[in-house]
This record gives C-alpha cells, sequence and structure tokens, in this order.
C-alpha cells in the first residue's frame, strides 16, 4: 500500500521535524511541505517521492540508534520476591528501578522511591524486608516492539522511568532515561 500525503505530517511528526528542516533535507520549500500536510495542493511526483525517501531514510537511522540503546540483559525480579531480595539486586547492579515480572510477564516497577516511602513512614524494617515486592509494586513500565523508531522511545521517556522492548510479545530488552544520554 502506498503511503498518502497525510502521512507526510504524521511521520515528520513522529520523526520531532519541523516542516523547514524536512524542506531542507528533501530540497523542497516549507511552504510546499505545508500545502502538502493541508490537503490545498497536489504536488509532482518527483518531489513527493522525494520527500518519503527523505523520511524513510530518517526513520530508518531513527532506528538504527534505537537498536544501540537497548539493554538484552533485563535485571528484574519477580511478584513474590522478598523486598530485601530487590534492594540487594537493586544495589549490586546501581539501579533505582527494576521490572518485576510474573513469569516472563511484565507486572509492574519497583523503585527506591516506593521501598523510601515504607521506611521514612515509619513501617518496621524487618517488616519491609519480608514483604513480597508485589505489596509496593508500581504501574508496569511500558512495552515498545524491537522495531519502534527513536521518537516514541524518547517520548515514553519523558513520562516513565523506563521503557521494555519485546518482540513477539516476550520483553528481550530494556531503555532507560540514562541509555538515552549515551548516544548524544
Amino acid at each position: 500500500m502506498f503511503p498518502t500525503l497525510e502521512d507526510i505530517g504524521k511521520r515528520r511528526r513522529q520523526l520531532g521535524l519541523k516542516q523547514s528542516e524536512l524542506a531542507k533535507a528533501a530540497g523542497v520549500s516549507q511552504s510546499l511541505i505545508a500545502k502538502l500536510e493541508a490537503g490545498t495542493i497536489d504536488s509532482s511526483y518527483t518531489k513527493v517521492k522525494t520527500i518519503f525517501d527523505v523520511l524513510e531514510r530518517l526513520e530508518f537511522k531513527s532506528k538504527v540508534q534505537a537498536e544501540k540503546l537497548v539493554h538484552t540483559d533485563v535485571v528484574s525480579v519477580q511478584r513474590s520476591q522478598p523486598i530485601s531480595e530487590v534492594v540487594k539486586i537493586m544495589k549490586d547492579h546501581g539501579y533505582s528501578q527494576i521490572p518485576v515480572f510474573d513469569g516472563k510477564q511484565s507486572v509492574g516497577s519497583v523503585s527506591e522511591k516506593a521501598i523510601l516511602r515504607l521506611i521514612l513512614d515509619g513501617k518496621d524494617l524487618e517488616e519491609i524486608s519480608r514483604q513480597p515486592t508485589e505489596r509496593i509494586m508500581e504501574e508496569a513500565f511500558p512495552q515498545i516492539n524491537d522495531d519502534a523508531p527513536l521518537s516514541l522511545i524518547t517520548s515514553l521517556l519523558q513520562n516513565y522511568s523506563a521503557v521494555l522492548v519485546s518482540k513477539k510479545g516476550v520483553v528481550i530488552g530494556i531503555i532507560t532515561k540514562a541509555d538515552l544520554l549515551r548516544i548524544l
């Protein structure tokens, strides 16, 4: 199926590009991009094809960068593990948050902040350390497919501390905010 002219604006925004940036990369005017996105002009096949070629090249570049971010060794805990084990795992690996699984299924996340909240609330430390992780787990990290573009990953990481990467429904990696800084 061929892309439609409406796809130009959608794909440009997913890449985080301004109309002027796409126009410069494609060697066309910004007003042509604006008119195509608004549907007020029909352009030549050659110009439209050039624009889509540039979008595809930029999307491929973004995907390659995203693949560089993925950690395939996902450090996680099971929902039934006691909090004392979670603290040890987080300390050993230097992580402030990790995903919680039930078998191979992601069901939540646990963070230093959630554990510290219990301590600051004056709960007994012995009692806290014996509690299963599921008692304090928070919302699960969002999951994306392994071919997700970098623009999607960056937008998710604005609201979440990590993103799980899956392939055919199986978690194969994780990307954190710190990983984004590595590509700079």
